[in-house]
């Protein structure tokens, strides 16, 4: 009855937006960070402030972001990124709002992605913004070069990723603020819901009257204000829309 009633939401939608989280990622084999046996369960955390004054906490920053990459570069969309972006192929999805870092909403051929929390799959300095691969960065980091600088102006280089500590991008936020008023239906997905200001975005989706979806494993602080509430795997769950 749940997928049926799901189906239909999103076949009579006119702005749908999906709102994805780390949950829709760990399908495709990239660990949850803060989870247990996570990057931030196993690290301590390098804020942006700390970032920019230390080489040393740049060090650190760097040991992370070089184990935290290596998982994702391997991984593939899976069955719920594919659908995502079929859906949007479609006409019944307006946009993807995520707060993932992994690129793979891209990958799987969506087209309109706010990335809120930025991308793993660039690096670029602090000072010029001049861009690199991560894979060029990290060969420098193995070859001893454990805090890299700009070849350019001399200024660090860091992940195109926004740090704890470090203010949201606000062209991304705006962006996906618009999404969400404008949208009738709002998936959030693999979101615990809880890290703000990304997880308020729901919540603004509910406000201006749009129908709230939300499919996660464990539960979230929305999930008494939520229309449906799914607790299956994502990518069955999302597959039957388009089957």
């Amino acid at each position: 009855m749940l997928a049926d009633d799901l189906k239909h939401l999103i076949v009579s939608a006119s702005s749908a937006v999906a709102f994805t989280g780390a949950g829709i990622s760990t399908e495709s084999g990239i660990p949850d960070f803060r989870s247990p046996g996570g990057v931030w369960s196993r690290h301590r955390m390098v804020y942006f402030d700390e970032f920019v004054e230390s080489r040393d906490a740049r060090a650190v920053y760097w040991k992370q972001r070089v184990e935290i990459y290596s998982g994702m570069a391997a991984a593939e969309p899976n069955e719920g990124h594919r659908v995502l972006a079929e859906l949007e192929r479609r006409g019944h999805l307006a946009a993807v709002v995520t707060q993932n870092i992994d690129g793979l909403h891209q990958i799987a051929g969506s087209q309109r992605v706010v990335e809120l929390h930025g991308t793993a799959r660039v690096v670029a300095c602090i000072g010029c913004g001049k861009e690199w691969t991560p894979e060029e960065v990290h060969a420098w980091v193995a070859q001893g070069n454990d805090a890299p600088d700009c070849d350019a102006c001399g200024k660090p280089l860091k992940s195109r990723t926004i740090s704890f500590g470090q203010p949201m991008p606000p062209v991304p936020m705006q962006e996906a603020a618009q999404f969400c008023r404008k949208a009738d239906v709002m998936l959030a997905i693999g979101s615990s819901l809880v890290v703000e200001p990304a997880a308020s975005f729901p919540r603004i989706a509910k406000d201006h009257g749009a129908k709230l979806v939300i499919i996660n494993k464990t539960e979230t602080p929305l999930d008494s204000i939520a229309d449906m509430v799914i607790r299956k795997p994502i990518g069955i769950t999302l597959s039957g829309l388009v089957s």
